[in-house]
């Protein structure tokens, strides 16, 4: 980042002499902190995802003879037309915007609504597109097996607490493994959750949640924390940590960590989806919000929960559960 600011601050004393005089002083070093906190506008894997986009795109054009940067516009449609079959609508725009990004960067134009680009990607979407697999929704129903498929061992516990918080919170996969023991406080009545910052949540303005003890000791989520605390005696820093075969700690449990643990428990409890459906940890969060709006919650309790800004994506999930509770089958004399 302090290199993109030297950078801005030389191509604009480059502009003329009197802009040089002025940054020589203490506007330099104001627009060099304004660079520097503008690139960390975007999160951290956002950032490496777009560099990783971005890397593909400059190893495709080298070969072909072509400038990476600026791009015209046919030449990023040829490279979407490279990707077709390859990758689906997320990752095709994931790399549009990876290039925008580096074309902003550069403060070079970059026409995101060019024909080419958008006719081609319209194009590509028709032919190959796939309808999306959303995470399939796992309820209380699906979180009491996985429960039921987890040991009592130090990864059993951690599993447990896993799958009850990350269910009972709402949270998103970054989040559950952000979560530190200087985040959680605990009471009679339950546990409140600090999330510092989370996907939507760019300006780090954070939330708390409070998360109420449940009614079964099994299922309960601030008792499977405090059982999962006390066992790993972990005081401070990462809640969730990598276990070993031998049942020793290690670092924090990072994103993948989280699906595998899904995937292996999921398995044992002998959970399947649909095939629509994909098998993913959003399915804990899925599942909230899905079984909040089937026992009556209203809009603005979930959206306040499950930190939902956009309303159009609550109400996605809201007609998801009424598929089944509102269907006009129910009136049949089956």
């Amino acid at each position: 980042m302090a290199d993109k600011a030297q950078s801005l601050v030389l191509a604009l004393k480059q502009e003329s002499p009197e802009a040089a005089a002025l940054l020589a002083g203490p506007l330099g070093a104001a627009i060099a902190s304004a660079a520097a906190y503008a690139g960390r506008s975007l999160s951290a894997n956002t950032r490496r995802a777009y560099a990783s986009d971005w890397r593909a795109f400059s190893e495709w054009c080298a070969p072909l003879g072509q400038d990476a940067l600026p791009a015209e516009p046919v030449l990023v449609a040829a490279h979407l037309a490279s990707l077709a079959g390859s990758l689906g609508r997320s990752g095709l725009k994931r790399r549009l915007a990876a290039i925008a990004h580096a074309h902003r960067q550069a403060n070079l134009p970059w026409q995101a609504g060019h024909p080419a680009i958008r006719a081609t990607l319209r194009g590509i979407l028709v032919t190959h597109g796939k309808p999306t697999r959303p995470a399939a929704a796992l309820t209380s129903v699906e979180v009491k097996q996985l429960l039921r498929a987890c040991g009592t061992d130090l990864a059993g516990l951690r599993d447990r607490a896993i799958f009850l918080v990350g269910f009972a919170a709402a949270l998103r996969r970054s989040e559950l493994v952000a979560i530190d023991r200087e985040h959680l406080r605990f009471t009679s009545q339950g546990m409140v959750l600090e999330i510092p910052r989370s996907k939507r949540d760019q300006e780090a303005e954070g939330a708390r949640l409070g998360i109420p003890r449940g009614n079964n000791p099994l299922s309960c989520p601030v008792r499977a924390v405090e059982d999962w605390l006390k066992r790993a005696r972990i005081d401070y820093g990462p809640v969730f940590r990598r276990v070993t075969a031998a049942g020793t700690l290690e670092g924090r449990l990072g994103d993948q960590g989280v699906w595998r643990i899904l995937r292996r428990r999921a398995e044992r409890a002998g959970i399947t989806v649909d095939a629509a459906e994909r098998l993913s940890p959003h399915g804990l969060r899925a599942g909230f919000i899905t079984e909040a709006y089937l026992n009556g919650a209203r809009d603005e309790q979930v959206m306040q929960h499950a930190r939902q800004s956009d309303f159009n994506t609550t109400q996605s999930y809201r007609r998801r559960a009424k598929i089944t509770a509102d269907s006009p089958a129910r009136l049949l004399d089956l």
